[in-house]
């Protein structure tokens, strides 16, 4: 349960209703589920108007951009998820991640992704820069974005970095108001949040 309640389907006006509609259409379609707090995040977004705008156009857009390949989105977006910790980004991204093509095993072995044989080189690259991107402060050497720039065009690689940001966006956003998991993975195999780092 989040710490500030949201605004209901009840409570909202013409254009978040439709809104509301839209996304859950969107995300049932993505996830293969539809559950009762699916869009928990966007209820309490639609408490600031000029931000739910906002924040709906640029999901909207977002959907709309395919150049980097499904498998390489999922893994970098649950593995930005999974060092955020954020309960709900990880449940959607598992359920996500399946259907685009993930199996259980590689979802398990996303915390040893550097030395998993079920990973390739350029798989390893994308989870790298998600890794390097998510750091406070970010850490992406050039010998990290040159090796990508040989498997991914300049727009390919736009979109990558979109997602990682915006994934952090959403597992911050999520984190700070409390938001947990919506249900997307239940009774499945769901991606491991990243362990914080033992204290030196």
């Amino acid at each position: 349960m989040a710490r500030i309640e949201g605004v209901s389907a009840e409570q909202a006006g013409p254009y978040v209703k439709v809104a509301y509609r839209f996304t859950r259409r969107a995300i049932a379609k993505l996830t293969g589920r539809e559950t009762e707090r699916m869009i928990e995040p966007l209820e309490l977004y639609a408490l600031v108007p000029a931000l739910f705008k906002g924040y709906t156009k640029l999901e909207q857009a977002s959907a709309k951009v395919h150049r980097l390949d499904k498998r390489l989105h999922a893994l970098a977006e649950l593995k930005a998820a999974t060092l955020t910790q954020c309960e709900y980004c990880i449940d959607m991204g598992s359920a996500i991640s399946r259907r685009w093509g993930l199996s259980d095993q590689e979802l398990l072995a996303l915390p040893t992704y550097q030395t998993s044989p079920l990973f390739s080189e350029l798989d390893k690259l994308v989870l790298d820069y998600a890794v390097g991107m998510s750091r406070t402060p970010v850490d992406v050497p050039d010998e990290l974005f040159d090796k990508l720039r040989r498997h991914l065009d300049a727009g390919q690689l736009i979109e990558l970095t979109h997602h990682v940001a915006l994934e952090n966006l959403r597992g911050r956003f999520n984190l700070a108001l409390g938001i947990g998991s919506a249900g997307f993975s239940d009774g499945m195999v769901c991606a491991l949040p990243a362990m914080p780092p033992l204290p030196s």
